[in-house]
Order: C-alpha cells, then structure tokens, then sequence
C-alpha cells in the first residue's frame, strides 16, 4: 500500500509542477496581449513605446549584430557568475569556521555592495580596459556576496546533532564540514546562488555600457543615442530570456545534485 503511494506521489508530481506554472503563463500572455492591443489603438510614437511584435521585427531585422552582442554579455555573465559561486562557497566556509575571518572579510564584503556600479566601473575601465576581463570581475564582485551570506546561514543553520553523530563514528571535524554540513546547508546555499543568477547579466550589461568594446550595453547605447526604441526593448527581452534560462541551469543543477525539495521532506512524518 505504502508502495502504491510513493508510486502515485511520484507519478503526480510532474503534473502539478506543470499545473504550478499556468498563472505565470496566463499572466504574461495576457500582458503581452493588452501592451499589443494597447499600443495598436493608442498609436503612441514609436521613440516612446514599441509593441511586441515591433520588438519581434526590429530584433530579427538587428539579429546579425544583436547576437554576437549577445554572445560577448553572456560570456562575461557566466563566467563572472562561475567565479563568484566557487568563490562565495569557499568564503563562506572561511568565514563560518573562522572568527577572524569573518572580523577581517565580512564588513568588506558588506562595504563592496554599497558601491554603486557606476562609482566602480570607471576604475575597473582604467585598470582592465575595455576588455571583457574587466566586466567578468565586476560581475564576480556584485554576484559573491549572496552566495557568502546563504553559505554562512546554511552552515550556521545546520543542527548539532549531524555533526555530533558523525563525529562519534569516527569522522574528522573537516570530513564531517564537507560531507556532512555542507549536505545539509546545500538548499540554502543554492537560494543565494540564485539570487545571484538573477542579476549577472543586468550588471554585465550595465559594466559594458559604462565602457566596453562590444556586448550589449554598447548595443543598447547604440539604440539610445539612435533613439531606436524597439531595439532598447528587444535588448532588454534578450537579458531576461538570458536570466531566465540561467535560473533553470542553476534549478536543473540543484535537482540532479540534492533531488527536489519534497525529497527533503521526512517520509516518515505522515
């Protein structure tokens, strides 16, 4: 009987994760709708308001340039985010185990997401020019602190009695942090790289259009000073569309590593 269930549960499981997703389907078509209804009988100027189908037809017309733009933010984007997800993970685990490191790192963690990027990027543009290497660590810089923040809760967060169990069957106290806490902080963990995810590509874009060779922040300068509106649009879907499948990575990666967050649940609690 008990089997049946696990099985049903199972089996059901993939639907109501579908069945979830419908209001925020509904709610963007139903969006895009009324914004393409809208413009169609308001007839506002083109500078000031595009439609989506507008924003459709002026990205397949600037394809050619959009994508290799597109392809330079989502480099650095990645590669920004890669560093600061090892990074944050190991900083947070100094810090945890360390008094001194937490003295000594955390407030200037802190202070370094007080600055505003554009306070910041004009001295990354002197010391690394316009070279992508430059907008890779300015993303690094603004993605590690969540992921510090989430490592140290998650760890912090994690009851005594794992580590006291592990440590009596003969366990070394670094074995028992790597093995054992980190298992157990991982879902929190992975929330701060999530929140992380949700604004690599944004800062990239950002950093590129305060001083870059390509990507795009200059392509989205270039509509700007052009006033080419549609284009600013078509840019802007294209980070969210780039952010969105980021997420999933991040989502699909926490699955195959920690299973699914009802995995957590206690079986034996009903």
């Amino acid at each position: 009987m008990a089997f049946h269930s696990s099985l049903r549960n199972h089996t059901d499981r993939p639907r109501r994760q579908a069945w979830r997703h419908w209001p925020t389907v509904v709610t963007v078509v139903a969006l895009l709708l009324i914004w393409q209804v809208w413009v169609d009988a308001a007839h506002p100027p083109v500078t000031m308001v595009s439609s989506p189908t507008q924003i459709v037809r002026s990205a397949i017309i600037s394809w050619p340039t959009l994508w290799p733009a597109t392809c330079m933010t989502f480099i650095e984007g990645v590669c920004g985010f890669a560093i600061a997800c090892v990074l944050g993970v190991l900083l947070g685990i100094g810090i945890h185990c360390s008094r001194t490191a937490y003295a000594a790192l955390f407030p200037l963690l802190t202070a370094a997401q007080t600055l505003p990027l554009i306070s910041i990027a004009p001295l990354f543009l002197i010391w690394f020019g316009f070279e992508p290497v430059g907008k890779i660590v300015i993303v690094a810089v603004f993605a590690i602190f969540p992921i510090v923040v989430q490592t140290m809760r998650g760890l912090a967060a994690v009851p005594a009695f794992y580590d006291d169990v592990a440590m009596t069957c003969g366990a070394s106290r670094a074995w028992t942090l790597f093995h054992v806490d980190l298992r157990v902080a991982a879902r929190q963990i992975f929330g701060g790289v999530r929140v992380s995810a949700a604004y690599v590509f944004a800062t990239a874009a950002t950093a590129e259009y305060l001083g870059a060779r390509s990507g795009l922040g200059i392509w989205l300068q270039a509509a700007y000073n052009s006033f080419q509106t549609p284009r600013i649009f078509a840019a802007t879907f294209v980070i969210i569309i780039m952010t969105g499948l980021l997420l999933l990575a991040v989502h699909a990666v926490e699955r195959l590593t920690i299973g699914a967050p009802a995995d957590d649940d206690d079986p034996d609690a009903q």
